[in-house]
């Protein structure tokens, strides 16, 4: 910050302005005035770890701004008392069930005057940020003049795009407004959120700082020392970019470029968020107020879909699974763990893990496995965070141990070795003698029971699965898989442990498949029956992408590898009472001929650049075809509810969403059946069984449906 000098040296707790005994006023807000005559207006909903902006809070904060304008500070500060962040979006709960776009539009209306009000205000204002500022968090910021940086670990962004909406309390104007309109539309667009350096690159903020010199800063914009940049970048840009804009036809032209972007990446019939952006900026672009004004209208239509109703659903669904990783502070969480296996599965549990704190010992029976596990451990935490520091120190706890000395010290051992049962019962048998007391064995097995695992266990009550998903960095779920035998203790690590390394658990109980491959299983076999009908694999992956499922079963099974496909199926059918497809013979012929999919470059598809090379022009699929894809998943989840394999309807929603890519705009295989007339459901499952055979036969699950 030019010509700011910073005279605080000792570092202190968060700045939140002096006590002046007035607390109590309001419920969610504290305001204070310092000896320098600057406002401190200081956010701590109660009994809550993160502020997030409601009703009740914005009435506040508007008797709040009353206030503050009868007797104006020198500079009003506004920040949060929560170690957490700034504020961490809208409270959404008060919009579950909302379907009438007019009363939405309604009570945004209120929200808009209050905000409104507040970048009306005649004092300074400055927004000092720790933490995350998200969706309406950072549109009450951007209402304000300034905005500061406390700390390097502050994250903004508008992820409202993951909800169906886009922002709402004015945030989509004030933000092209600030900063230059095509990266704003691209935050927007995307949701990703912004590190320090970028956001200050971008003009988003006007400093950063450490939580030392918050109060200077504070006082150099009371002073009038801190002025607002003018534009991001540079003058000259803005300059262009603001008259080029301010044209309906350029505008237009880039508003259609960004549609055509948008909609390879989400579908607008079942996505129309990015397309109503795209809308309001190409209307509205060249005229904030009326933007902002437009918002309001577009964001309730937006609010009163069942796309948006049903990412709200996702998001507490994702809520509620990350509530089960919460024990006992009597338990003691992991602090080394030990895998067994450097594998694909195996070398990036244990990179991930690693990157989250824990010291790893990663062992394989052969030293190249392990040292290639490293490398990718190398390539992948960079990605994850521009921090070199937190890299080196990630890759020092990531220790190889070709002798598997690890396994003495570890609290906590996990097997992913591969699929078969003699080889993991050795194994056991080798490493239980060397556990220490209280340790605990996981398997990431994906299809083997664990009563069959634990046979030959001395102490099998400290056996558990936890099973991943490929890539381990990108699939959030687990299944927490349980048996008879394993006790609570054993369970509550397990727990801990997934809460640790930033995993949603899904508990299922050992049973063929478990969950997610019981149920992804018939919809990858039944698309190898239709291609063995004729039937071209782009037409089979449209059949499945017309229902919204982010990717088709002939590139989800080159995906997964064809070899590990037909194992995981083969399991599966000699231990079901129900019949699955049979996996066509052409298919094991690629698997002799060693063509396994995306690892070897071909399978179903070729790969080139980890990308399938499809036909441009395929026959387009029936209904039929989508209704032989998803219902048979649909009808899995039901069983597996049925036989409590998984106990909870939202679980088992959760589990396919998370694990399986199950579309999220539905929200989830048993809300959509729910939602979609079960008994007709139903009968197209009846019907398929009359002319496809008794694999469609309805599982009895289907009767709590309807």
């Amino acid at each position: 910050m030019t010509g700011i000098v910073w005279k605080t040296l000792k570092s202190r707790q968060m700045e939140l302005g002096p006590d002046d005994g007035r607390a109590g006023r309001w419920r969610n807000w504290r305001l204070s005035r310092d000896a320098d005559g600057i406002g401190w207006l200081i956010a701590d909903q109660p009994e809550a770890s993160a502020n997030t902006i409601s009703e009740e809070v914005l009435e506040e904060l508007d008797q709040v701004l009353a206030e503050v304008e009868q007797d104006p500070p020198r500079a009003l500060v506004i920040r949060s008392a929560k170690a957490s962040g700034f504020f961490a979006g809208a409270d959404v709960k008060a919009f579950v069930g909302a379907r009438d776009p007019a009363e939405i539009e309604q009570r945004m209306g209120r929200a808009h005057q209050v905000v409104d009000r507040l970048a009306a205000l005649t004092a300074p204002t400055v927004a000092v940020i720790h933490g995350y500022a998200l969706g309406g968090g950072l549109e009450i910021a951007l209402a304000c003049d300034h905005r500061i940086l406390a700390g390097d670990e502050a994250r903004l962004g508008f992820p409202e795009v993951q909800l169906g909406l886009h922002p709402g309390l004015g945030g989509t104007a004030r933000l092209l407004d600030l900063i230059d309109p095509l990266e704003g539309m691209q935050m927007m667009l995307t949701g990703k959120t912004m590190r320090p350096g970028q956001a200050k690159a971008l003009g988003l903020v006007d400093a950063v700082t450490e939580e030392r010199h918050v109060r200077t800063a504070v006082k150099a914009v009371a002073d009038g020392e801190l002025k607002p940049k003018v534009k991001p970048l540079n003058r000259l840009r803005s300059q262009v970019t603001e008259r080029l804009f301010s044209a309906d036809l350029p505008r237009r032209a880039v508003a259609d470029r960004m549609r055509g972007q948008a909609a390879r990446q989400a579908p607008p019939e079942h996505y129309p968020a990015p397309g109503a952006l795209v809308d309001l900026w190409e209307r509205h672009g060249d005229d904030p107020k009326a933007m902002r004004k437009a918002e309001v209208a577009s964001f309730a239509r937006l609010m009163a879909t069942d796309t948006a109703q049903n990412l709200i659903r996702v998001f507490f669904l994702r809520e509620k699974m990350k509530k089960i990783t919460e024990v006992s502070d009597s338990v003691a969480k992991p602090r080394h763990l030990h895998v067994i296996g450097a594998g694909a599965m195996g070398g990036d549990i244990a990179a991930w893990a690693a990157w989250h704190g824990l010291r790893v010992t990663l062992a394989d029976l052969k030293p190249e496995i392990i040292a290639m596990a490293v490398g990718r451990a190398a390539e992948l935490y960079p990605k994850l965070g521009h921090d070199s520091a937190k890299t080196r120190d990630a890759l020092d706890r990531l220790i190889p141990d070709v002798k598997g000395e690890g396994v003495r010290h570890a609290d906590l051992i996990i097997e992913a070795a591969p699929e078969k049962l003699d080889l993991k019962k050795k194994i056991y048998a080798g490493l239980e003698p060397k556990m220490k007391p209280g340790a605990v064995l996981a398997t990431n097995t994906s299809s083997i029971r664990l009563e069959a695992l634990a046979e030959g266990l001395h102490r099998p009550e400290r056996l558990i699965g936890v099973h991943f998903f490929n890539p381990v960095s990108r699939m959030q779920l687990v299944e927490l898989v349980t048996h008879e035998g394993v006790s609570d203790e054993t369970l509550d690590v397990a727990k801990a442990f997934l809460g640790q390394i930033d995993r949603l658990p899904a508990p299922v109980k050992s049973a063929p498949g478990f969950l997610v491959n019981r149920a992804l299983t018939p919809y990858m076999l039944e698309a190898m029956v239709m291609m063995q009908e004729g039937h071209a694999p782009e037409t089979i992956d449209a059949a499945a992408e017309a229902f919204g499922m982010p990717m088709g079963p002939a590139t989800l099974a080159d995906q997964v590898g064809l070899d590990i496909g037909i194992a995981v199926a083969d399991s599966l059918k000699a231990n079901l009472d129900k019949p699955l497809p049979v996996p066509p013979d052409t298919l094991r012929g690629r698997v002799d001929r060693g063509e396994l999919g995306r690892k070897t470059g071909k399978g179903i598809y070729e790969w080139k650049g980890n990308e399938p090379v499809k036909a441009r022009s395929f026959a387009k699929p029936t209904q039929e075809m989508t209704d032989r894809l998803i219902l048979p998943m649909i009808d899995a989840c039901l069983e597996c509810l049925r036989k409590g394999v998984v106990e909870d309807e939202d679980v088992a929603d959760g589990a396919m969403i998370f694990g399986a890519g199950f579309a999220p705009f539905r929200g989830g295989p048993i809300h959509y059946a729910r939602t979609h007339d079960p008994a007709a459901l139903k009968a197209r499952m009846e019907a398929l069984a009359r002319t496809q055979g008794e694999r469609f036969a309805p599982d009895p699950g289907w009767d709590r449906l309807t």
